[in-house]
């Protein structure tokens, strides 16, 4: 069975977001975030997968970059920027990290709005 991808445009539950991230990984789920539509791909084994459900859902390739996100972590240590789909040269990305400080404060957004606010925890 595949795993589970929630399309996200409104506050994600407490309890869907615990099952997301104990569904493979137990202490991280992984997440793909349109920065321009502001929609988050929650879960799946690959953040290739969430990226493919974002493609056939209308979003532009450029506008999309993978991240891990830790929800039992306090607020600072929540968002890894790393997933290999955000190896694109020609977006001005040579690594597997988010390297533009923009769009890293647009997914911390994104995130603080649809999966945890600053002051919220799964712990």
């Amino acid at each position: 069975m595949r795993p589970e991808i929630v399309l996200l445009t409104k506050k994600i539950s407490p309890s869907l977001l615990s099952d997301l991230t104990a569904e493979i990984f137990n202490s991280f789920v992984k997440i793909v975030a349109d920065v321009d539509r502001e929609i988050l791909a929650v879960g799946g084994e690959m953040h290739a997968d969430a990226e493919q459900l974002l493609l056939e859902n209308g979003s532009k390739q450029s506008n999309l970059w993978g991240a891990n996100f830790y929800p039992y972590e306090p607020l600072e240590l929540r968002i890894e920027f790393t997933s290999f789909i955000n190896i694109r040269p020609r977006d001005g990305n040579s690594s597997m990290i988010v390297e533009d400080e923009t769009t890293q404060t647009k997914i911390r957004k994104m995130c603080n709005n649809l999966l945890l606010g600053d002051d919220d925890d799964l712990a």
